[in-house]
């Protein structure tokens, strides 16, 4: 059971970074992979491409193909409202934060 909440919490997490930097410019699977892996995330196909497909069938994200090196390339940017769900998570993370903080701290 702690394995799978944890699974769950850290899942969450990617998504928020999907949205963060498909806010920032488009993104794509395997570059969202190794942007995770720097943050200590180790998630491979089998795990990014479902967020993404999820994330844009609740029109989080749009896509958009591109030809690269003769190879077709799925694109995601956020749309208005995975920005409005971005923005909304930050403060809830904000929030959590502090009083995860707090706590640590004994205040």
């Amino acid at each position: 059971m702690h394995r799978a909440i944890t699974r769950d919490v850290f899942l969450a997490f990617v998504r928020v970074h999907v949205l963060h930097h498909a806010a920032e410019g488009r993104v794509f699977g395997l570059d969202m992979i190794e942007e995770l892996r720097r943050h200590g995330y180790s998630i491979g196909p089998g795990t990014i491409y479902p967020i993404l497909h999820g994330l844009h069938k609740a029109r989080c994200l749009q896509s958009m193909n591109q030809v690269v090196n003769g190879k077709r390339r799925k694109y995601y940017v956020a749309t208005a409202k995975g920005r409005r769900v971005l923005a909304e998570v930050r403060k809830k993370i904000v929030e959590l934060v502090d009083e995860v903080r707090e706590e640590q701290s004994g205040k």
